[in-house]
């Protein structure tokens, strides 16, 4: 029994690699959306750590400002005495 370049089995293990490459190609593509959504995911909440940082920089400045007024106030005060 010789195996000719087109006997069934050849052509057999060619449809099955083909339908392997195939399903590889879904599913790297499932996964390439998949990681995708996470990339995206971690830019949202990069955005939101940015702003919360800056609202909290902006409010510990905002704190800071009325500690160094109450400060000034105070020696103003010993000042008087």
């Amino acid at each position: 029994m010789s195996t000719q370049k087109g006997s069934p089995i050849k052509e057999d293990l060619q449809n099955f690699k083909e339908e392997i490459v195939h399903q590889f190609h879904v599913i790297s593509e499932g996964v390439i959306d998949q990681v995708k959504q996470v990339a995206e995911g971690v830019a949202n909440v990069n955005e939101k750590l940015d702003r919360r940082f800056n609202e909290l920089k902006a409010e510990i400045q905002e704190t800071r400002q009325e500690v160094l007024a109450a400060v000034k106030f105070s020696y103003a005060e010993l000042g008087k005495r």
